[in-house]
């Protein structure tokens, strides 16, 4: 029998919140996290596994927002006397998401913690109607 109390709304674009250096990101088109597990097998005697081993963690990812927002954020960056963002300590940033399914759902959270973007850059297209920046980061915790 189907269980019939599946939700199949997953979360609202629209109850999705991102917080960086203390503001909030309204140009926000996409954001991402992950954590990823060296994993390896483990041989001995014989051909096949005789275990999964697990090894270092790493938390990276990116969040794309549009151009007006890139820009906030390096005149943060070089107010505190860096060249732009990709120079901030990684102390110095922490992300936090807020999400929910429903106005009327609790909220979710994540904390993502010791942010340093790796790339900043600038591109614009022929006939753009808005201008989008993809900043990859890695991060020293996603809690």
């Amino acid at each position: 029998m189907p269980n019939i109390n599946i939700k199949s709304k997953e979360c609202a674009w629209a109850q999705l919140e991102v917080n960086i250096l203390g503001r909030t990101i309204k140009g926000l088109r996409a954001v991402e996290a992950k954590k990823s597990v060296e994993k390896e097998h483990l041989y001995a005697s014989g051909d096949e596994p005789i275990d999964i081993t697990s090894g270092n963690k790493k938390y990276e990812g990116s969040i794309k927002i549009l151009g007006f927002e890139a820009d906030a954020m390096n005149d943060v960056a070089q107010a505190a006397g860096y060249d732009d963002i990709t120079d901030v300590p990684h102390e110095a940033i922490v992300m936090t998401l807020r999400w929910k399914k429903n106005k009327i759902d609790r909220p979710r959270f994540k904390t993502i913690a010791g942010i340093a973007f790796t790339e900043n850059g600038f591109s614009q297209e022929q006939n753009a109607k808005y201008r989008e920046v993809t900043l990859p980061y890695l991060a020293m915790a996603i809690i």
